[in-house]
């Protein structure tokens, strides 16, 4: 026969209370392990606004996004940005301070449903307790506009305070709708000094950091660090803690970070660059402004950044060749015939023979003297073309090689240079006055204006009786005048 046993109120109480302890052994058991795992640039994160580093050109006492986080108006924004510069730890700041909920998601991951369910919780917070949320989107260039249609109403009546993150320039990757109903704000890579407090901060933190260690970091290896991470503070914490955690303690237990402990922590540095992005372009432009304004050392130095990163060298000899002819022209002839033969070069023997080319290009570039005379001549003269009536081809510059053409006037009256001791003739070739080109006094160009100068005193004196001609001041192949 089975016997069954009461269970009273006491008891059960007992039971539910040892049960309870068991699940709070269990969940700091599971809390420990968490945090064990993490590594030193995870736990690092600050977790105010006056433990953060850098940005200070929106976050600096007065700055813009801080007296929006102070006066707790925040409304939605996009940071951009590369990455380590603290855009997911800034979000996470914001809400701290504005004691506002926190969810995290990344954009890509995310579909409608989801979305759908964020505002549902958000809408509830609000409604019920006053509290506000704040959706952190990574990655939000990729939100798609089914995403974006579900969101934005709550958006924009403030159920929900939208931050998203990305590495893209938002005004080029992130959908308008967006973009027009944000604050954007920049963020810059750290510099070596804002790098150098972080690592300190992380040598001395015993709670968060490696201050349960006993280490020495030296200064040459710290300066290491922080050149090499490229103004990525999570690059940095990355290194220290390898460096720190392979290192074999001395007698006493310390821990030494020299350079060459620094150099091993870290790996070959990783450039920013995306061959369609943002950095493509502007390296390109720094390249180019460099070339343009005749600083050969700094030219050198955007051609090594865009090689290392992998640019195609052929995009690069492109644009050498379009600078020869906009920025130098007939300043310096030579420069085409350079761009020329370097492009021609750069597409046949390649990488890493071509930088040499590439090199030897871009310098003569930079030093070359400048003229945009040619391209102002013609963006002058197209921009005629396109919005003013078209000028008609003069009677006797038209073709005469067919039958009928004498009888309709048409090349009659034509004078041959040639025909002509000084290989000038005073004759009208657009029928109109106009003046585009407009040599410098730089370079080659300043015979070619001479010789201009020349043709223009043959027209005064051609118009006198008797004329008085002067010589022509003829141009050899090298450019002197003889």
């Amino acid at each position: 026969m089975m016997s069954l046993v009461a269970v009273g109120p006491v008891t059960a109480r007992v039971a539910g209370d040892k049960m309870g302890r068991m699940a709070e052994l269990w969940d700091a058991m599971r809390t420990r392990n968490r945090a064990a795992a993490e590594p030193l640039a995870w736990r690092m994160r600050p977790r105010t606004l006056a433990q953060f580093v850098g940005q200070t050109h929106f976050l600096g006492p007065g700055r813009r996004l801080r007296r929006m986080i102070e006066a707790d108006q925040i409304s939605s924004v996009l940071l951009y940005g590369p990455p380590g510069t603290g855009k997911t730890t800034l979000a996470e700041v914001i809400a701290q301070a504005t004691q506002r909920r926190f969810i995290r998601s990344n954009a890509a991951a995310v579909g409608v449903k989801e979305i759908r369910a964020f505002l549902d919780e958000a809408r509830r917070e609000l409604e019920d307790g006053g509290r506000r949320t704040v959706l952190f989107l990574d990655e939000i260039h990729r939100f798609s506009k089914a995403q974006q249609d579900v969101l934005l109403s709550d958006v924009e009546r403030g159920i929900i305070t939208l931050i998203g993150a990305t590495t893209e320039n938002p005004f080029f990757s992130v959908n308008s709708a967006l973009v027009s109903r944000s604050q954007i704000f920049a963020f810059e890579p750290l510099t070596e000094a804002e790098i150098r407090l972080i690592l300190g901060r992380a040598v001395e933190d015993a709670e968060r950091g490696l201050g349960g260690m006993v280490i020495t970091l030296e200064e040459e290896a710290a300066n290491l660090i922080a050149a090499w991470s490229d103004g990525d503070a999570r690059r940095a914490l990355t290194a220290l803690e390898i460096a720190a955690c392979s290192a074999t303690p001395d007698e006493q237990g310390r821990i030494v970070i020299d350079r060459q402990a620094a150099e091993e922590s870290m790996q070959r540095k990783a450039l920013v660059f995306d061959a369609a992005g943002d950095e493509h372009y502007d390296m390109a432009s720094a390249l180019i402004k460099s070339m343009r304004g005749s600083d050969p050392d700094a030219a050198i130095y955007w051609l090594a950044r865009m090689l290392v990163a992998g640019e195609d060298p052929r995009f690069i000899a492109r644009r050498i060749a379009i600078l020869a002819s906009e920025d130098i022209g007939n300043a310096d002839p030579r420069a085409l015939e350079v761009a020329h033969n370097a492009w021609s070069l750069a597409e046949r023997i390649g990488m890493p023979e071509c930088q040499l080319t590439l090199a030897q290009a871009v310098i003569y570039m930079a030093t070359a003297p400048k003229s945009q005379a040619s391209a102002r001549a013609i963006w002058q003269a197209m921009e005629e073309v396109k919005t003013q009536r078209t000028l008609p081809v003069p009677r006797d510059l038209r073709d005469g090689h067919y039958a009928g053409a004498a009888k309709l006037g048409h090349a009659q009256g034509y004078d041959n240079p040639h025909q002509s001791e000084q290989g000038w003739v005073d004759q009208s070739y657009l029928g109109v006055d106009r003046r585009y080109y407009v040599p410098t006094g730089r370079g080659h160009e300043k015979r070619i204006a001479d010789f201009l100068a020349w043709i223009q005193q043959q027209r005064q004196a051609s118009k006198e009786k008797p004329p008085t001609l002067e010589p022509r001041p003829d141009i050899d192949q090298d450019g002197s005048k003889t």
